[in-house]
């Protein structure tokens, strides 16, 4: 995962993601939680801190898994625990079981006060690349 962050998709570059690393089992990604994300409430809006999620959670899959393999997702559960403002977002991922197939990742997103904002489950299908 080195060079993950020279390869980073259009979706990835406008939240934009910056990968941090791996902790043993933790993959930290950083988000730009920007004034164009906010809502009516002057918050970032879910739909953002989705996107971060499911990114984040895709992204600590990937840290995982050899470089032949990739994920896509299949269902993300997400939970909104406080409002989160604009700033610097931070993911933490982990994956919580895997098969040949199928993984699971949870990821937390923690706003710049230290303060989990949303978390996140994913479902993930394990792919050879092509």
């Amino acid at each position: 995962m080195s060079d993950a962050n020279a390869d980073v998709p259009p979706g990835a570059q406008l939240l934009g993601r910056e990968w941090l690393g791996f902790d043993g089992e933790i993959a930290s990604i950083r988000f730009a939680g920007q004034p164009l994300f906010t809502n009516r409430h002057g918050t970032i809006q879910g739909g953002f801190l989705a996107a971060m999620l499911d990114s984040a959670t895709g992204l600590g899959a990937l840290a995982a898994l050899p470089s032949t393999r990739t994920v896509v997702t299949r269902t993300l559960t997400t939970r909104f625990h406080k409002p989160a403002r604009v700033g610097p977002i931070t993911a933490k991922a982990k994956v919580v079981s895997q098969t040949d197939r199928d993984m699971i990742v949870e990821a937390d997103l923690i706003d710049a006060d230290n303060v989990t904002v949303a978390s996140a489950t994913a479902e993930l299908r394990i792919l050879d690349k092509r």
